[in-house]
């Protein structure tokens, strides 16, 4: 009786064991978030209104969470003049967020984009581990 009760709790440790391999491994591929800050000047608040739906679709299908900000006030705190407006998108990763910007669907709709927005900046920002 005593010997099974010791394989009972060597098998245990084991599986204990086992399970936190597994999920230390697992975290070491875990992707980092990512933040795209698109900067950006409206050119015409009609063009724009009509424009966002669209873009928040195209990006909600590509996994990225709009923040919407993109309507929102930009107040300065320091450093240089703040952007007329700025756009934040929440993306699972760097990739994800740059594959979205380079994809076909994003750059069908540039004409529309040109219209309602000029683009002074964009980019990605990863966050820390």
């Amino acid at each position: 009786m005593r010997s099974n009760f010791k394989l009972a709790m060597v098998m245990l440790a084991g599986v204990a064991i086992g399970a936190i391999a597994v999920q230390g491994l697992h975290a070491q591929g875990a992707k980092l978030k990512a933040y795209s800050i698109s900067e950006s000047e409206i050119l015409d608040p009609a063009a724009q209104a009509a424009y966002l739906p669209t873009a928040r679709k195209l990006i909600e299908a590509a996994h990225g969470r709009a923040l919407r900000t993109a309507a929102g006030r930009v107040v300065q705190i320091e450093g240089g003049s703040p952007p007329k407006s700025a756009a934040i998108v929440e993306w699972d990763s760097l990739d994800d967020g740059v594959a979205f910007y380079k994809s076909k669907a994003w750059m069908d709709l540039a004409p529309q984009r040109d219209k309602a927005v000029k683009v002074i900046r964009r980019y990605i920002v990863e966050a820390e581990k």
